[in-house]
């Protein structure tokens, strides 16, 4: 609790020098990054690039609910060694499902960090020409603001500038 206090003190100070100074601003990053032109052509190049991966995995799914199903149904009906066989097969076709959802969600991973990386210095370079153009002095997250007049959020403007790029 105190420590919030603190924190609070700290960014009421800021705050009233960031006025006094000079222009205060507020921003989603991720927002603004999330909802431009260019992250929306990236989710669907992703999307048909891994439509594959994503059938075979529904497929390896599928595969084991049967077998999960079968093992079920059968249970106290089969014979020791043909339930032993299914809980195998189930075995073999779960591992396998976990292993190529992992591999495929770190695909994913890998191909998001390298397109935030490329647009990082985009995103750099025009928050750096907001800044300039409306003598901006301070820039706050938004996600760090408890509360922020509407009037100050840059978000929507930075979306903007990113998609004109």
């Amino acid at each position: 609790m105190k420590r919030l206090m603190i924190l609070f003190a700290m960014a009421l100070l800021l705050t009233s020098q960031a006025q006094a100074a000079g222009k205060l601003a507020v921003l989603d990053v991720q927002q603004a990054l999330l909802s431009s032109t260019a992250a929306n052509n990236f989710r669907n190049q992703l999307k048909q690039e891994f439509a594959g991966e994503q059938q075979q995995l529904a497929d390896l799914e599928k595969q084991a609910r049967a077998l999960q199903e079968k093992m079920q149904k059968n249970a106290g009906l089969s014979s020791a060694e043909e339930t032993q066989q299914l809980r195998m097969q189930f075995q073999k076709a779960f591992g396998e499902y976990q292993r190529r959802g992992q591999e495929l969600q770190q695909k994913r991973a890998q191909r998001e960090q390298a397109f935030l990386k490329e647009m990082r210095p985009r995103l750099d370079e025009i928050i750096r020409k907001l800044i300039d153009e409306q003598n901006i002095e301070l820039v706050l997250n938004k996600q760090a603001a408890i509360y922020a007049n509407p009037e100050l959020d840059i978000t929507a403007r930075v979306t903007e500038l990113l998609n004109q790029q």
